[in-house]
């Protein structure tokens, strides 16, 4: 026999157990929910429901019917790119491939080149495009150029497949005029959006840290998967490569950049003859810019001058020798044409604007005195190989 330790009384009135309020508590919410939906399906149901007469919107304004015809033309002309790397599994003979990244990309030629960002495909052992017609090719990389973050990609697929985007130029835009971006963000293929050129002139770093100058900024959304995709103008032409963007989530905040397309437009065919950028030289040999930090200078350092170049014939010095033994500084490049040169990165970014036997104005410092000399550019025969 067991003894309850408390009294029934110790028990507070709400908490004495008892069945009672408990049934009475189901029968009533059983109860009143039958009666409400008694009262609901009595006051609701219509048999003779119908639905509503559609109203009429009129014709589309002149501005989305430019944006449908801008992405009809240009939608078959983007594609999808997914990258592949070679993972060691350990217990297989064989590594196996897997996706390391994907992105966008556009059409270049009927010949089967596809332009994207450098970082979209770059360490990886296999290329995949998808057309906009869902087939997959496999792609062979054609050449790449880190500095600028630009890439050709090559698929052997139909000519008929292979509608080429329509080219502008970057270099007259305007900050306000319309953009409109086609990309693949989040793997979401085809997918449109619009916005204005925000501003001109950006620099960023690319992947190898080299800066890019000329960039466009656009509020036009720029997520994961865009990049590689085409910027393009009213007209539906391509204006720019979109690269980046800047958030602190990794989505869209309104500030992407895309490469312009007068750089682009360098670049692509060089990638497609040689497989990488041949730039032409003035034919010397500089000193890191750590060094002339240390020192105190601004511009570029000549550490030698190659026989036979330009810059040689120009005159130009690198580093020398005093009868005494002491080292003389060689000449310190601060400008070239009317562009400043403040480190090894300038002379490059300018240099890129010019072809081979193209002859520049180049003003140095020799012994503190400012000096100036015109220097023929050329491509090393190296350099074509």
């Amino acid at each position: 026999m067991s003894i309850d330790p408390y009294p029934r009384s110790y028990y507070p009135a709400s908490s004495r157990p008892t069945r009672l309020p408990i049934l009475l508590g189901i029968f009533g919410g059983l109860l009143g929910g039958w009666l409400l939906t008694t009262q609901v399906k009595g006051r609701v149901n219509a048999p003779d429901a119908k639905p509503r007469p559609v109203a009429p919107r009129g014709d589309l304004t002149q501005s989305e019917k430019t944006t449908i015809s801008i992405f009809e033309s240009a939608a078959p002309s983007v594609v999808f790119i997914t990258s592949l790397e070679n993972v060691d599994q350990g217990f297989r003979f064989t590594p196996t491939e897997v996706p390391r990244g994907a992105g966008s990309g556009f059409v270049w030629d009927d010949d089967g080149h596809i332009v994207t960002n450098y970082h979209v495909v770059m360490n990886s052992s296999q290329v995949r495009v998808t057309l906009s017609d869902h087939s997959t090719w496999r792609a062979e990389i054609v050449g790449g150029a880190p500095d600028t973050d630009i890439a050709v990609v090559r698929i052997n697929a139909p000519e008929a497949d292979l509608p080429p985007l329509a080219v502008g130029e970057s270099n007259n835009l305007q900050v306000g005029q319309s953009v409109f971006a086609i990309g693949n963000p989040f793997g979401l293929d085809q997918t449109l959006t619009t916005g204005v050129v925000s501003a001109l002139g950006r620099t960023i770093r690319s992947v190898n840290n080299r800066t890019i100058d000329g960039v466009i900024q656009t509020d036009a959304a720029i997520n994961p998967g865009n990049s590689g995709g085409p910027l393009l103008d009213s007209g539906g032409r391509l204006i720019g490569v979109n690269t980046q963007i800047v958030s602190s989530s990794g989505a869209s905040a309104g500030i992407g950049f895309a490469v312009p397309v007068d750089i682009v437009n360098q670049v692509v065919p060089q990638l497609i003859a040689h497989g990488r950028v041949i730039r032409p030289q003035l034919g010397i040999v500089i000193v890191s810019d750590d060094l002339a930090r240390r020192h105190d200078i601004e511009g570029v350092i000549i550490q030698s001058v190659q026989p036979g170049t330009g810059a040689a014939e120009a005159g130009l010095r690198g580093f020398d020798r005093s009868e005494d033994g002491d080292i003389i500084l060689g000449d310190v490049i601060v400008q070239v044409d009317d562009f400043k040169v403040s480190e090894s990165d300038d002379l490059l970014d300018e240099l890129e604007k010019h072809k081979e036997g193209d002859v520049v104005t180049v003003k140095f410092i020799r012994g503190g005195k400012p000096l100036t000399a015109r220097v023929r550019l050329q491509v090393p025969e190296a350099s074509r190989k």
